[in-house]
């Protein structure tokens, strides 16, 4: 098996991603507690944080790249990276990167594709919701696209940085995100991407009003598929 790295950015989200790997590889490799060997680097949050705050994004790129460089000598055949927002800052860096990269929106679209949604709301950070990271993946299979409206945007923003990237989960924020998803489902959207790494903490397929993309656990399961190629 390929040995995974993973390029951690913010813990909780990266968490959950290695630990989708490490519980969830039995079942693809069909023995039990098997899972592929997992290597995780991560840079201070804050460091990448004061760039992402000041749009330096070729910063935000040499700390990935960094990390990408870090897991190849440990010897991870390939790199994944369980945070939605940085990768504004992936095109800036991988032809430089010394081992190739999954792209988590690369692979929710497929996801997406595979099951036959034809419009996606995406919710995630500010910075991911106003970006192209999703849109650019999305288009090219003929999948239309919707956002929340602006003041939907700053409170989806605040409760990912003020509460959800430290562990703490709240009915009321959780009754205000399913409420984005339910307006999300009156623009015509027929499933909805949790493109936050950490919104599948707080948001379930049973309680979501709309099917969900769960973005964290369909990298790490691109990931043990991807450990387990030839």
């Amino acid at each position: 098996m390929k040995h995974i790295g993973i390029a951690a950015c913010s813990a909780e989200g990266a968490s959950l991603c290695y630990v989708t790997i490490c519980v969830e590889g039995e079942r693809f490799i069909g023995r039990k507690y098997a899972h592929p060997e997992v290597t995780m680097h991560t840079h201070p949050f804050d460091e990448y944080m004061r760039y992402i705050e000041a749009g330096e994004w070729g910063k935000v790129a040499e700390l990935m790249l960094s990390s990408a460089e870090k897991l190849a000598k440990v010897g991870a055949s390939f790199v994944i990276c369980p945070d939605n927002t940085i990768h504004q800052a992936f095109d800036l860096f991988i032809d430089r990167s010394p081992i190739p990269w999954l792209h988590i929106a690369e692979e929710v679209a497929k996801e997406a594709e595979r099951k036959g949604y034809k419009h996606l709301g995406v919710m995630g950070t500010r910075y991911l919701m106003e970006s192209d990271v999703y849109p650019s993946k999305l288009e090219p299979r003929g999948i239309e696209w919707s956002v929340p409206d602006r003041e939907d945007r700053e409170e989806i923003n605040r409760i990912i940085f003020d509460e959800l990237i430290r562990g703490k989960f709240t009915q009321s924020s959780k009754k205000y995100l399913l409420g984005v998803i339910d307006k999300l489902g009156e623009m015509g959207c027929d499933a909805v991407i949790l493109g936050c790494t950490e919104l599948p903490l707080i948001i379930s397929e049973e309680s979501s009003p709309l099917p969900i993309l769960d973005s964290t656990r369909i990298l790490a399961r691109a990931a043990i598929r991807e450990a387990l190629r030839d």
